[in-house]
């Protein structure tokens, strides 16, 4: 999978660009969900984000979401999912 290439730190933009197939569409919704300003900067969102690992995103996503402990989640490389222990 081309999107495995991009599973560390500081990757948030190649990762959601070749999840969507495209790096304009993946600045749109960067700058849409406020992970990036209007002029392409990440902002402090953003880079919280941008530090995190792919598997570190989906468990942070997964936790808040449920509610529950992010140590109670497991992560799924091949899915990109966080399931619960």
């Amino acid at each position: 999978m081309e999107t495995q290439r991009f599973m560390g730190r500081n990757q948030l933009v190649k990762r959601l660009a070749a999840q969507v197939g495209s790096n304009s569409f993946a600045i749109s919704l960067l700058k849409k969900r406020g992970d990036l300003t209007s002029s392409g900067d990440l902002t402090a969102k953003g880079s919280k984000r941008n530090a995190m690992t792919a598997e570190e995103r989906a468990i942070d996503r997964a936790s808040k979401e449920s509610g529950k402990s992010k140590t109670q989640y497991t992560y799924n490389a091949r899915t990109n999912r966080a399931t619960l222990i």
